[in-house]
């Protein structure tokens, strides 16, 4: 009898699951770069139009390569099903908006990437949505904040670029009260140390374009959810409004989560390392790790991931502290990209979080002075030289 993928262990699934072969036999994975598909007869086109002869289409609503992406991600993930985007934001957006309504209402965490807070405060307004924003670590304000006509929440957790971690299972919770679907951003964590799904959330999204690219080449983003919430949901949405991925994207990306597990835990090794070095120095006002014990959240942390992550975020007092730190790295590069092989620095106030208006970047703690440090594979010597050097010029900036 053929294994069952499911039973398989995560570095199997990352480089077997979802494989799809032709009659060729190939090794690798292939790229199936075409727009639609024929049929052999006029009732075969009507059968797979309707739905009872399996195959594909038009590659806007699905593809031989995105399947095998697809399916790869979602036995990571432990999820029924998956869909491609085009991009993270393509699915914050569409696993939004598949759920709500004229007159809804959503709760989120005023800690979000400045994307995700621009669709909640200037877009969902636009048609009629209700947004309530409440602060990530006070569960407390998630219970108070839903209402009967509450459809979704959004959570990032560990949140950019703060790192603040939510309590997955305690809103989950509340958001039942009131049968509201939740929604958690996983990118920071990676499937690979925390599974939304398992602690209670009904639907994942992650921008593929960070770890499971991880290597600067191609965007892509993905929804994960039950086989019944991706058809009531998401299907059709999906195919009308066409968020729908490039195939090279998903072959690349499909080749990303080969190597993610083995990427993702050096990197985090790394970062381990690095979050201490920072922490120590005299520059530095205050280090975000979430494992370290002085992470405002490290125990909700400690409970819901089981490796603590490749990002750190650093305060280093003042924009111009924060701008000599930037202009000394020169290992480290200065990007507004996350996850990749490759180390990153970026200056969220005057990038990532810059649409955001002074005094909601100030609430939720995004001061001139924060760096958010993403680290890479480099050797953990040389980052650490880097590093050393770029705080000792911010010194008394």
């Amino acid at each position: 009898m053929a294994e069952d993928p499911k039973t398989w262990n995560p570095a199997t699934q990352l480089v077997r699951g979802g494989m799809m072969r032709s009659q060729y036999g190939e090794t690798a994975e292939t790229l199936y770069l075409t727009q639609g598909y024929t049929y052999d007869t006029a009732g075969a086109a009507d059968a797979r139009f309707e739905g009872t002869e399996p195959g594909f289409v038009y590659s806007r609503y699905a593809n031989p390569t995105t399947s095998m992406f697809e399916q790869r991600l979602a036995l990571l993930e432990g999820a029924e099903a998956c869909r491609a985007t085009a991009s993270g934001m393509a699915a914050v957006h569409t696993a939004l908006t598949g759920l709500v309504s004229a007159g809804d209402h959503i709760v989120a965490a005023k800690a979000l990437f400045g994307s995700s807070r621009w669709i909640l405060g200037q877009w969902a307004p636009r048609f009629g949505i209700e947004v309530t924003l409440v602060d990530a670590a006070d569960t407390a304000q998630w219970a108070a904040a839903m209402r009967p006509n509450t459809k979704a929440v959004l959570i990032e957790s560990p949140a950019n670029p703060l790192l603040e971690v939510t309590d997955i299972p305690a809103v989950v919770a509340a958001a039942r009260e009131v049968g509201a679907k939740v929604i958690v951003d996983n990118v920071f964590a990676t499937p690979i140390f925390q599974k939304p799904l398992q602690l209670g959330a009904d639907v994942v999204v992650y921008s593929a374009t960070k770890h499971i690219d991880g290597q600067g080449r191609v965007l892509g983003g993905a929804i994960l959810a039950s086989n019944e919430l991706i058809e009531s949901a998401y299907r059709d949405l999906l195919r009308h409004t066409g968020p729908s991925i490039s195939p090279f994207n998903s072959w690349v990306l499909v080749h990303g989560l080969t190597t993610l597990e083995v990427r993702v835990r050096a990197q985090t090794a790394n970062a381990t390392v690095l979050a201490d070095l920072i922490g120590d120095h005299a520059a530095t006002k205050r280090v975000f790790y979430p494992g370290r014990a002085d992470f405002p959240q490290a125990e909700a942390a400690r409970r819901q991931m089981t490796g603590f992550g490749t990002m750190i975020a650093l305060d280093l007092g003042t924009r111009d502290a924060a701008w000599a730190f930037l202009d000394a790295l020169e290992i480290v590069d200065i990007s507004n990209n996350v996850g990749d092989a490759k180390s990153l620095a970026t200056h969220p106030t005057t990038t990532t979080h810059r649409s955001m208006t002074e005094e909601a970047r100030l609430e939720v703690g995004v001061t001139p002075g924060v760096i958010r440090l993403s680290v890479g594979l480099e050797d953990i010597a040389d980052l650490s030289r880097d590093v050393a050097r770029a705080l000792d010029a911010a010194k008394g900036k």
